[in-house]
Parts: C-alpha cells; sequence; structure tokens
C-alpha cells in the first residue's frame, strides 16, 4: 500500500523549515501518463497565458479552480496528497486551485521571490492555512530554473506584496532581511516528486537557460476553518473527494482503450 502520511520526521521538517519533499510520490508510469497527455492537451495549452518577470521574459500557466474528473484532477484529489495535507491543516482540506506551470527551454521566465499567501490574503483567507503541492512533471534542476526556498521564511509571517513585471513579488526589503538569515535551498526535483510548502514560505525561481523544459503541476488547498469570508477568483469551501490509489493507472488503461 502506498503510504498517503508524512512520518513523524518529515512533519516536523514541515513546522520547522515550512517545506518537506517526498520522493517518488507517483511513479514513472504515472508521470509519463501525465507528460504525454499534457504535452498534446490543446485545451490546456490554449488556457495557458503569459506572466513577465521583471526583466520582460515570461512563463505561462494554466490554473483551474475546479477539481474535476479529469487527468490533472486525479492528481490533485490523491489520498497521497489530501491526506498529507490535512495532516499540516490540522483538519479538512479542500481545493483552493490547481496550475500548471510551464517554464520552457530557453525562454522561460523567473518568479519573483514571493509568498503565495502574500495575495491569497487579499482572497478572503483570514489566516495562512493553506497548502500547496508541487509535483515536478519535468526534471527540476538549477539549469532549468527549479525553485528555490528560504528554509523556515514561513515563520516571519504575511510579506506585503505589490506589483514586479507582470507578477506579484514580496517587499524587496523584507526580502533582503530574509536572504540574510535564512538558508536559500534549491529544490532539485525528479519527474514524480513533490514539494508540499507552506503559504508563507518565501520562494522564486530563476529564467530557464537551459535546453530542457521545467513543467510542474502544483495543487493548492485550503483549510475548510479559513473559508474565505468574501468572494473572490478563487472558491470557497467545497468538500473534496479523494480518488482511489490506482486513479491515474486506470485512467490511463481506459486511455489505451480508446474509452
Amino acid at each position: 500500500m502506498v503510504s498517503t502520511q508524512f512520518t513523524p520526521e518529515e512533519l516536523a521538517a514541515y513546522e520547522r523549515d515550512g517545506y518537506v519533499i517526498v520522493r517518488g510520490l507517483f511513479d514513472a508510469a504515472e508521470m509519463r501518463t501525465l507528460l504525454d497527455y499534457a504535452r498534446g492537451d490543446q485545451q490546456l495549452a490554449g488556457a495557458a497565458y503569459a506572466r513577465k518577470d521583471s526583466t520582460g521574459a515570461a512563463t505561462k500557466l494554466a490554473l483551474w479552480n475546479k477539481a474535476g474528473d479529469d487527468l490533472y484532477s486525479l492528481f490533485s484529489r490523491s489520498p497521497r496528497i489530501v491526506d498529507r495535507v490535512e495532516q499540516v491543516l490540522g483538519g479538512e482540506a479542500y481545493h483552493w486551485h490547481s496550475k500548471m506551470m510551464l517554464k520552457e527551454p530557453r525562454v522561460g521566465g523567473a518568479w519573483e521571490w514571493h509568498q503565495d499567501y502574500g495575495y491569497w490574503y487579499d482572497n478572503g483567507c483570514l489566516y495562512p492555512d493553506l497548502c500547496s503541492a508541487m509535483i515536478a512533471v519535468d526534471r527540476a534542476t538549477k539549469a532549468n530554473g527549479c525553485l528555490q526556498v528560504l528554509r523556515g521564511s514561513q515563520r516571519i509571517g504575511r510579506i506585503e506584496h505589490g506589483k514586479t513585471g507582470e507578477q506579484t513579488g514580496a517587499d524587496l526589503e523584507h526580502v533582503e532581511a530574509a536572504l540574510a538569515r535564512h538558508e536559500l535551498v534549491y529544490v532539485e526535483l525528479e519527474a514524480g516528486d513533490t514539494l508540499f510548502f507552506h503559504a508563507n514560505l518565501l520562494h522564486r525561481s530563476d529564467q530557464n537557460r537551459s535546453d530542457e523544459p521545467r513543467w510542474s503541476l502544483i495543487c493548492c488547498y485550503n483549510a475548510r476553518h479559513n473559508n474565505p469570508f468574501k468572494e473572490s477568483r478563487h472558491p470557497r469551501y467545497e468538500p473534496l473527494a479523494r480518488v482511489s490509489h490506482s486513479a491515474i493507472k486506470d485512467w490511463a488503461r481506459q486511455a489505451a482503450l480508446g474509452n
């Protein structure tokens, strides 16, 4: 049986560092199914939009709020993710949104230093009780612009954010102070590895200057008790139904049969 729970050591690391990596959370067959489907998904390509960094280089992403029955949603509804998220959030979680990040070779832009709660706060979430799970679809390295985090920076609390290029970035004075006090970690991942991180963790990524793409699927969750107090472009609480452990491979078998 595939584990759906963090170990005590992993939970302690999440509380201390603001993140934890689970290696091989999804296996090679599951990731090949996702990669092959996503690369040929014209609907995904059509929904993707660009966000320029401070230099004008752009990264594309496609974002959706509803977790349905499509292949992407089978990952966001997997108990391997949802059970772990509920551990760190201390209770029931629901799907906040998911997004596919498309950082293409040689042209994929940077993401500026930010906290997710830096702007989710404005969506009516009173508390930073949100968690994201970033699944590496491609191998993520320094060369192709892997995520960078400041270890333990979630303890700073929410920092004011403003526009940086077409992105929303954290106040640079606070970022500089954080850089002087917290270890910078390059989150290098193999396909199927998954990074779970706190909504107040400072993170960024460099431009992709390599010949290899870096795609990632990021599934974001809010605690039920943190249900937004006002309407926004992100959803209020709706129960999230988990799928079976075999759901992704079952989908692949059905697709191979043409159903």
